[in-house]
Protein backbone atom coordinates (compact mmCIF):
# COMPACT_ATOMS: atom_id res chain seq x y z
CA UNK A 1 0.00 0.00 0.00
CA UNK A 2 1.08 3.41 -0.86
CA UNK A 3 -0.11 7.18 -0.42
CA UNK A 4 0.87 10.14 -2.19
CA UNK A 5 0.84 12.99 0.27
CA UNK A 6 1.69 17.53 -0.41
CA UNK A 7 3.94 18.70 2.19
CA UNK A 8 5.95 22.28 1.84
CA UNK A 9 4.26 22.73 -1.91
CA UNK A 10 5.21 18.82 -2.48
CA UNK A 11 3.98 16.05 -3.55
CA UNK A 12 5.94 12.37 -2.69
CA UNK A 13 5.00 9.03 -2.85
CA UNK A 14 5.46 6.88 0.58
CA UNK A 15 4.98 3.62 1.55
CA UNK A 16 5.17 2.60 5.11
CA UNK A 17 8.84 1.96 6.72
CA UNK A 18 10.13 4.21 4.17
CA UNK A 19 12.45 7.25 5.60
CA UNK A 20 11.88 10.61 4.13
CA UNK A 21 13.13 14.22 4.12
CA UNK A 22 10.66 16.65 3.90
CA UNK A 23 10.91 21.03 4.31
CA UNK A 24 11.43 21.27 7.94
CA UNK A 25 7.97 21.19 10.28
CA UNK A 26 7.53 22.46 13.46
CA UNK A 27 7.84 18.98 15.75
CA UNK A 28 10.40 17.64 18.30
CA UNK A 29 12.37 14.75 17.17
CA UNK A 30 10.84 11.49 18.56
CA UNK A 31 7.21 12.46 18.59
CA UNK A 32 4.56 11.75 15.62
CA UNK A 33 3.26 14.19 12.85
CA UNK A 34 0.05 13.26 10.68
CA UNK A 35 -0.21 14.32 7.37
CA UNK A 36 -3.86 15.47 6.60
CA UNK A 37 -3.57 16.22 2.48
CA UNK A 38 -3.36 13.12 1.35
CA UNK A 39 -4.08 13.12 -2.54
CA UNK A 40 -3.91 9.52 -3.42
CA UNK A 41 -4.30 5.94 -2.04
CA UNK A 42 -3.04 3.23 -3.35
CA UNK A 43 -3.08 -0.56 -3.50
CA UNK A 44 -5.86 -3.54 -4.20
CA UNK A 45 -8.08 -0.61 -4.37
CA UNK A 46 -7.13 2.77 -5.17
CA UNK A 47 -8.38 5.84 -4.14
CA UNK A 48 -8.16 9.64 -5.68
CA UNK A 49 -9.04 12.46 -3.78
CA UNK A 50 -10.32 15.60 -5.18
CA UNK A 51 -8.43 17.22 -3.96
CA UNK A 52 -7.70 15.30 -0.93
CA UNK A 53 -8.81 11.30 0.31
CA UNK A 54 -11.93 12.40 2.70
CA UNK A 55 -10.71 10.69 5.97
CA UNK A 56 -7.08 9.29 5.11
CA UNK A 57 -4.03 10.26 6.51
CA UNK A 58 -0.19 9.07 6.91
CA UNK A 59 1.28 9.04 10.58
CA UNK A 60 5.06 9.43 10.65
CA UNK A 61 7.82 9.27 13.13
CA UNK A 62 10.04 12.05 13.13
CA UNK A 63 13.65 10.84 13.78
CA UNK A 64 15.69 14.28 13.54
CA UNK A 65 15.92 17.83 12.77
CA UNK A 66 18.68 18.92 10.59
CA UNK A 67 20.37 21.32 7.92
CA UNK A 68 21.14 20.21 4.19
CA UNK A 69 24.42 20.51 2.42
CA UNK A 70 26.12 23.69 2.20
CA UNK A 71 24.80 25.17 -1.75
CA UNK A 72 27.21 28.46 -3.01
CA UNK A 73 25.31 31.21 -4.91
CA UNK A 74 28.00 32.94 -6.63
CA UNK A 75 26.79 36.38 -8.34
CA UNK A 76 29.20 37.69 -11.09
CA UNK A 77 29.07 40.17 -14.29
CA UNK A 78 32.15 40.85 -16.26
CA UNK A 79 34.00 44.01 -16.17
CA UNK A 80 31.82 45.79 -13.87
CA UNK A 81 33.41 44.64 -10.78
CA UNK A 82 30.28 42.91 -9.25
CA UNK A 83 31.07 39.68 -7.15
CA UNK A 84 29.23 38.40 -4.93
CA UNK A 85 29.37 34.73 -3.29
CA UNK A 86 26.35 33.84 -0.74
CA UNK A 87 26.00 30.11 0.86
CA UNK A 88 22.82 28.33 2.09
CA UNK A 89 21.45 25.30 3.90
CA UNK A 90 17.97 24.12 3.54
CA UNK A 91 16.32 23.29 7.37
CA UNK A 92 14.46 20.03 6.45
CA UNK A 93 12.77 17.25 8.62
CA UNK A 94 13.94 13.37 8.42
CA UNK A 95 10.75 11.16 8.51
CA UNK A 96 9.71 7.61 8.70
CA UNK A 97 6.21 6.11 8.03
CA UNK A 98 4.34 4.14 10.10
CA UNK A 99 0.77 4.16 8.95
CA UNK A 100 -1.58 4.27 6.16
CA UNK A 101 -4.90 5.11 7.56
CA UNK A 102 -8.05 5.63 4.93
Amino acid sequence: MYAVIETGGKQLRVEVGQEIFVEKLDVEAEQTYTFDKVLMIGGEKTKIGKPYVKGASVIATVNKQGRGSKIIIYKYEPKKHYHRKNGHRQPYTKLTITEIAG
